[in-house]
């Protein structure tokens, strides 16, 4: 990806973020005040998808520093963050279920305000626009952004349908005067609460796998470069990359051969290797081999005709 469209993903998440931001502040205030527990859980919604925006900006950065392992301290360290952010997401919904169950459990007497419904009207719109920004060209950049999106779409139009015959439901109970249809409103912040506590349990478990990844990376490049240096006709391993793509690594291995070599024996290495890590490590999903001549160097060097039968070619 161009740094240009990095660039247009990570302002679509700051929208993401921000807006959804702005959605809870806006629905927690005004369900408090209009004492709408529906209203409070859709509010603890739009923080939940405000966290899963973390996780993609998270996902979208590159950490500027070439030094590797400071970098990997640091994506550890954001990984951290957002577990902890989700862990707190978790707690919120779970203390909003409670809620919802001792409101049912008590009884409720009365129903929330009438801008309750006004407010979930207004922010339903809301979402409808940060989602149109999200579709435009050039914003859905990737993967993690189209996922994020579709399944912050789902969710939203079942949180918000639910606020929102939650709350009707308790305002046209005291228009008829049916107050059975007070519990409404409490239903649906517990049906809202359980959609919160899918949502934070799917982003504590994808921090939790994507840290882990980085804490083994450097025991499994370790393992990959004592594997490599087991192919017949390798002499040394002088780089080797692995790459996370999902549940997947793709490995970029630079090797040494015999520089005495013709370039098909060379070749002919380099698929041995690519074939024997596919076949070693499942995980792996592709392997690049680059193959260059081995130079011990100085004072190392000799002249080419004691080197000549230093190193056996691939077929001797």
């Amino acid at each position: 990806m161009s740094t240009k469209r990095v660039v247009q993903a990570e302002n679509a998440a700051w929208v993401g973020v921000v807006g959804n931001m702005f959605l809870a502040v806006i629905k927690g205030t005004f369900g408090w005040l209009a004492g709408s527990r529906a209203l409070l859980a859709d509010a603890a919604h739009s923080a939940s998808d405000m966290v899963g925006w973390i996780a993609v900006l998270v996902g979208t950065r590159t950490a500027p520093s070439s030094d590797e392992e400071y970098a990997g301290r640091r994506k550890n360290a954001e990984y951290v963050g957002a577990i902890v952010i989700s862990v707190l997401l978790l707690m919120l919904g779970l203390e909003i279920a409670l809620s919802s169950l001792k409101t049912i459990y008590h009884g409720v007497g009365t129903p929330p305000s009438w801008y309750a419904a006004v407010i979930v009207l207004l922010t339903m719109i809301g979402k409808q626009l940060l989602a149109q920004y999200g579709k435009k060209p050039g914003r859905r950049l990737s993967d993690r952004l189209s996922v994020a999106g579709a399944w912050e779409g789902r969710s939203d139009v079942y949180s918000s349908l639910a606020a929102f015959i939650g709350i009707a439901g308790a305002l046209a109970g005291s228009y008829y005067d049916i107050p059975q249809f007070y519990y409404l409103d409490a239903a649906a912040g517990l049906f809202i609460s359980l959609l919160v506590l899918k949502t934070g349990y799917r982003l504590v478990a994808e921090a939790v796998n994507q840290t882990m990844d980085r804490l083994l990376h450097r025991d499994d490049i370790e393992e990959l470069i004592r594997a490599v240096q087991c192919v017949k006709g390798v002499i040394t391993v002088d780089d080797l990359k692995a790459k996370e793509q999902g549940h997947y690594v793709v490995v970029e291995a630079k090797i040494s051969v015999n520089p005495k070599i013709s370039v098909m024996e060379g070749s002919e290495i380099a698929k041995m290797v690519r074939h024997y890590l596919l076949k070693r490590f499942i995980h792996v999903s592709e392997v690049i081999v680059q193959v260059q001549p081995y130079d011990p160097g100085y004072p190392y060097k000799s002249s080419p005709e004691a080197d000549a039968d230093l190193y056996p070619t691939l077929l001797h």
